[in-house]
């Protein structure tokens, strides 16, 4: 599985489960366990990938705007569910993530911003199709810290003057 067939999974995927995040999880074991082990493996790589570079202190600032307050766990979620938005959403959030604010047409804080199935969806496939757990995919692990410059998550200054757009369409 290419990139191209990665992302078009993705949307595929999201736009039939209309944005659902658990129903897009569900669709897409439903996709996967339809492929060879391998082409699953090849999906969890890509998303393993995606996910481990989304591990910034920028886009935790733009979760934590959006999401008001992002734990650890909320923010591994986050990214889960940013990278389930599809390609343009998740390289636009990666480029500025202040863009946010622009990419998402809407917001439901309760059920978007939570992509934890996402997240697990290689995995449950390939142990339908071969009743073994996934093997290692040979990708690095994230950095023990995010990339990046600190920020002070509890700071609304500093939250508000590094995403204005953010801050003033969901905080304001």
């Amino acid at each position: 599985m290419d990139e191209t067939e990665f992302w078009e999974l993705v949307d595929t995927t999201r736009e039939a489960a209309e944005g659902d995040p658990e129903e897009q999880a569900d669709l897409l074991v439903d996709r996967l366990s339809q492929m060879d082990p391998e082409a699953v493996l090849d999906f969890a790589r890509h998303f393993e990938a995606r996910y481990n570079r989304s591990y910034r202190w920028d886009l935790w600032g733009a979760a934590w705007v959006l999401l008001d307050g992002a734990s650890d766990d909320a923010f591994d979620f986050f990214r889960c569910w940013l990278i389930g938005q599809g390609r343009e959403v998740f390289e636009g959030a990666l480029h500025d993530p202040d863009s946010l604010a622009d990419l998402l047409d809407d917001f439901d804080e309760e059920i978007d911003g939570d992509g934890e199935e996402l997240g697990y969806a290689a995995d449950e496939a390939y142990e339908q199709l071969t009743g073994t757990v996934a093997p290692d995919l040979g990708i690095p692990p994230a950095a023990a810290e995010p990339e990046g410059t600190p920020i002070d998550l509890e700071d609304d200054r500093v939250l508000a003057e590094r995403y204005p757009r953010l801050w003033d369409r969901f905080k304001e």
